[in-house]
């Protein structure tokens, strides 16, 4: 497995824009007999036609999303089309995408599944899956159990589509070329792959007095804490209306898949019940508290990972997704191009990588048995390594 990162700021001339990522591609590496393309950008590139022609235009297959501000080995920016190239002998790769997600969830994506691996004795090594933002219809955890009936052994590892406006409502996910606001793209890897993972979010010692338990919940709604209406107890608890840079520690003791590792999650809004909705599910049954979340804190547990991955031996490239809150969070002290330099001062410069801001992150925390404990992550920062 070889692996390198290329990437255009040209936004206006796609001829151009093609020209540099082909000049990148051809004195940094050279491409085995399957190769694959892991593309983020900001929604411009879409709008303009350079992603379109880029994709269109390059020797492999692609998939991905846009995404908020993007990083590899040489720049980074926010204006900026990013491609994670992943080369190989004897691994293969297959690209595909679902139909519309916006009448279910489980049907497209098992045709998509049954389509693409069509020929294949062996469930794929690892799936890179890039679900669309569809937080009003799906939180996170939704496209993770989907995935996890249909390939129960396969880790999995991606992030939901984002952009740089509030709502993320010009997110769209990118599959060889074509855009969606509505379908989910993927990328299923078979062969002579060894996956690994890591995964930084904040400290437990950082959680502060304000605790409670899930006392009725279904997926991502919470209705009742402590046996008191949702909107009622953060009410009187005096939490902030708004919670977007506020993180819930979730324990998940109560699991039998529970392997040590918490789950943080973000609260998005509350329903007219009063009911609260999170962007991941929140089990009936957990303890939670909730956590400060300081710049210091966002910094040090990225710069940690890194760390580690310079540490791990045999490392072809990696793929680093740290959530967007993250970057809100540094923005508002204009410190996040500051955590970045940082990022870029800390990570082994020889090891090919891209970064880019994810909107939940997907994750496997561990295997055992041959089983992922598949994952969807808020607030965090998650590392594949190949």
């Amino acid at each position: 497995m070889k692996c390198t990162s290329v990437f255009t700021c040209e936004i206006d001339n796609p001829e151009r824009a093609l020209a540099e990522i082909q000049e990148q591609l051809n004195r940094k590496i050279t491409l085995l007999d399957n190769s694959v393309g892991i593309i983020m950008c900001h929604p411009e590139f879409i709008a303009s036609g350079v992603m379109q022609h880029v994709c269109e235009n390059l020797p492999f297959s692609l998939a991905g999303i846009t995404s908020a501000s993007q990083m590899v080995n040489e720049t980074m920016g926010e204006i900026i089309l990013t491609i994670f190239v992943m080369t190989s002998d004897d691994a293969r790769f297959k690209v595909g995408a679902t139909k519309s997600l916006s009448d279910g969830l489980d049907e497209p994506t098992q045709a998509a599944y049954e389509r693409v691996s069509e020929g294949e004795e062996e469930p794929p090594k690892l799936a890179l899956i890039f679900p669309p933002f569809l937080i009003e219809k799906y939180a996170g955890d939704a496209y993770v159990k989907t995935w996890d009936r249909i390939i129960p052994q396969t880790p999995l590892f991606g992030t939901l589509a984002i952009d740089d406006t509030v709502s993320f409502n010009e997110s769209e996910t990118i599959n060889n070329g074509i855009s969606s606001r509505d379908t989910m793209s993927f990328i299923l890897c078979y062969g002579n792959i060894q996956p690994r993972f890591l995964i930084g979010t904040l400290p437990k010692n950082n959680a502060v007095s304000l605790r409670g338990t899930i006392t009725k919940a279904t997926d991502n709604l919470v209705y009742e804490i402590n046996h008191t209406n949702a909107r009622v107890f953060f009410e009187e608890a005096g939490a902030p209306e708004s919670m977007l840079t506020v993180p819930v520690f979730i324990d998940l003791l109560h699991r039998e898949d529970y392997d040590g590792v918490p789950v943080v999650r973000g609260r998005a809004s509350f329903t007219e019940d009063g009911a609260a909705v999170f962007y991941g599910d929140v089990d009936e049954g957990s303890t939670f508290s909730l956590l400060r979340f300081s710049q210091d804190d966002i910094v040090s547990s990225t710069l940690q990972e890194l760390r580690q991955l310079n540490e791990l031996p045999d490392v072809n490239g990696a793929l680093v997704l740290p959530c967007v809150v993250r970057r809100i969070a540094l923005l508002s002290s204009n410190k996040a191009t500051d955590a970045l330099e940082e990022a870029r001062k800390t990570i082994n410069p020889d090891i090919p990588y891209m970064l880019g801001y994810a909107g939940g992150e997907i994750c496997p925390t561990s295997i055992r048995d041959g089983i992922p404990t598949n994952r969807f992550h808020n607030y965090s920062v998650i590392i594949l390594v190949v």
